[in-house]
């Protein structure tokens, strides 16, 4: 009995072990629980608020506003406009087709706009609550009776945007340039795009100063958190940031001035170039004939395309700051200042002209078969005598005028914001030996003396050259004059460090190519005194002249194909004694700059000086009528094009 009852408490006690063992672990067990749930749901419960709202919030990009483009006297030039579109969410319309068919009963559809749709409601079969545009662009009517038929098209929405305008369509074409929607083109050349570039239909700037300042004028996506369910659907906006708005710039370009350049320049593949001679604002840039830009901001049709790729006077080129030409006898006044500066020459030195120079046995022509006898620096250039600057050449050498001609601004390519803008190009030995691995013959640096062979030029440039020969001073070109009313520095116009002797030498040739009776642009001449205009007429060739042609007797260029005409250029300044603009017009295939070139010039300049219509004393008698039918006729289309911007507007 004493056995078991000392059995019977050994139990007991290790009973109560084993209970305080395992009750101790549970309660271990328990309070790792609780401490577990309260780091969960007390120190961890941000993170998985914010895991759980990332399961049912998106962020979707807001686009920004695109910043606008102005004159320098605030005149629109690209903005933006409200644009009304309908839109179809696949999900909600059930059967596609049959909806789109009963609003082809309301409004009209544009076909090409239908394909593209049809399209990207196949590309989002997966996600067919997205939506897509059927029609943009469509007018208050038509969008007034697709809300009232709301009821019989499920799925369809009208909605309003905003979409680009540019108001003066062809007169800036060239300069602007346009927006078009984002392409796999545009992203692949991106290194690393931005979000808001994969906005449906997002626009970016294609070509010009849009795509030149494509960033700045881009702004800042903005954002808005919205609820989706499980599918991706949305179900409600929680809150929006707006993005910043884009950046508007203000220009140089005078918008009346540009319009009547452009409409002077009409029937003609030509450009034009004015520039203020005080800071190188660009007043004018122009290229005609010219293209409506509005058309390709939502997608240029197919013919309307291939109209403007099939012209032989290639609209879409902007001839002001892409065209190369040679500059024919544009260039002499660089040939006689690269003499002159080397004292090789002195302003009253002649040489004689016969009517050609032999030169390592091959016959270099002047323009004038007979010849211009004995001429000195002024009468080479109120003439335009070629022999004179072949003798000039053959004294200075290559490399001296092609350091010169870059002095001018010449050979170089100018910092303004506009597609493709070329360099040109100024050759000396050392280029062509690289270029084409020869030696520079002496025969090259006769032809380079009258702005042939190798030696080429933009518009652009060519007004560079006349501003800085006007005022002695490295003008550059200003294009942007603002940008959201901060003013951009004015660059450049220190001295050229050139004689100014020899300088005003050149301009007193100038003056009277334009002045003189026996001047080249005597009949393109301002009557005014006080505008009175100093220029350089120039012809540059298309097409070889064959010995035996010139034996017969050189083909004029009115019995020749259009195509193998000479181009017509003239390079000015006015006032003559105080420039304030300088001007360039090159007019491919034009025949001769002082016939063709000249007159344009000249009214271009008549109407910057001005400031608008001159009056019919300022120009020769001869042309007085000739001057009124044309300002007539532009005043007429002004008021047609005025009304035509209205109703855009």
């Amino acid at each position: 009995m004493r056995r078991q009852h000392r059995d019977t408490e050994f139990s007991h006690r290790k009973l109560s072990r084993r209970t305080l063992v395992v009750g101790g672990l549970q309660l271990g067990f328990v309070g790792m629980l609780a401490a577990r749930m309260r780091y969960m749901q007390v120190e961890q419960a941000d993170q998985f608020r914010l895991l759980a709202e990332e399961n049912r919030v998106n962020i979707r990009l807001i686009a920004p506003t695109r910043g606008e483009i102005f004159d320098r006297n605030g005149v629109p030039l690209a903005r933006n406009a409200p644009s009304y579109r309908i839109i179809i969410v696949p999900e909600d319309a059930g059967d596609v087709e049959e909806v789109i068919a009963r609003l082809a009963t309301l409004i009209e559809l544009d076909p090409e706009e239908l394909a593209r749709a049809r399209t990207e409601i196949q590309r989002t079969r997966t996600t067919p609550f997205l939506p897509v545009t059927l029609a943009d662009r469509v007018d208050w009517e038509a969008l007034s009776r697709v809300a009232v038929n709301a009821p019989a098209l499920p799925g369809i929405t009208p909605e309003v945007g905003l979409t680009r305008i540019y108001p003066r369509d062809a007169d800036t074409a060239h300069v602007i340039g346009y927006v078009g929607p984002v392409s796999d083109y545009d992203l692949s050349r991106i290194e690393d795009p931005e979000p808001v570039l994969r906005i449906p239909r997002f626009q970016i700037g294609k070509v010009g100063l849009e795509a030149r300042e494509e960033e700045r004028l881009r702004g800042k996506a903005g954002a808005k958190r919205v609820e989706v369910n499980a599918t991706g659907r949305v179900m409600r906006e929680l809150d929006r940031r707006e993005g910043q708005r884009g950046t508007d710039l203000q220009l140089s370009l005078d918008a009346e001035l540009q319009r009547y350049v452009q409409a002077r320049l009409t029937g003609e593949s030509a450009s034009a170039v004015v520039i203020d001679c005080e800071t190188g604002d660009l007043r004018a840039v122009v290229s005609a004939p010219s293209f409506d830009p509005n058309l390709f901001v939502r997608g240029i049709s197919v013919a309307d395309y291939r109209a403007l790729t099939n012209d032989d006077h290639r609209p879409l080129a902007n001839k002001s700051v892409q065209g190369a030409y040679p500059p024919g006898s544009t260039f002499k006044m660089i040939t006689a200042l690269a003499a002159l500066e080397e004292g090789l020459v002195r302003p009253n030195d002649t040489v004689y002209c016969p009517g050609h120079l032999e030169v390592s046995g091959r016959r270099f022509h002047c323009w004038k078969r007979a010849g211009h006898g004995h001429v000195d620096l002024e009468n080479s250039l109120k003439q335009s005598c070629d022999v004179y600057y072949y003798d000039l050449a053959l004294k200075v050498g290559i490399d001296k005028i092609s350091a010169m001609a870059n002095r001018f601004g010449l050979g170089i390519r100018h910092d303004i914001p506009m597609s493709a803008v070329a360099a040109g190009l100024t050759p000396d030995r050392e280029w062509k030996q690289r270029v084409h691995k020869q030696d520079w013959l002496v025969g090259d640096t006769v032809n380079a003396s009258i702005g042939q062979g190798y030696l080429l030029a933009s518009p652009l440039q060519l007004a560079v050259m006349t501003a800085r020969i006007a005022t002695g001073r490295a003008i550059d070109p200003r294009l942007v004059k603002s940008v959201d009313g901060v003013e951009t520095p004015v660059t450049g116009g220190g001295s050229l460090g050139l004689n100014e002797n020899n300088l005003r030498q050149i301009r007193k040739a100038m003056f009277a190519v334009s002045n003189d009776r026996r001047g080249t642009a005597y009949r393109a001449r301002i009557i005014d005194d006080a505008f009175r205009m100093a220029g350089k007429t120039g012809t540059s060739q298309v097409r070889n002249i064959t010995a035996a042609e010139r034996a017969s007797g050189v083909i004029n260029n009115a019995d020749l194909p259009w195509a193998r005409r000479d181009h017509a250029l003239f390079v000015s300044f006015a006032p003559f004694d105080k420039p304030k603009y300088a001007c360039c017009v090159v007019v491919e295939h034009g025949g001769g700059g002082s016939t063709v070139a000249g007159p344009i010039a000249r009214d271009v300049l008549l109407q910057a000086l001005y400031e608008g219509t001159p009056p019919l004393a300022a120009y020769p008698e001869a042309d007085r009528n000739r001057i009124k039918a044309q300002q007539e006729r532009l005043q007429r289309e002004q008021i047609e094009r005025a009304g035509t911007e209205s109703g855009r507007a």
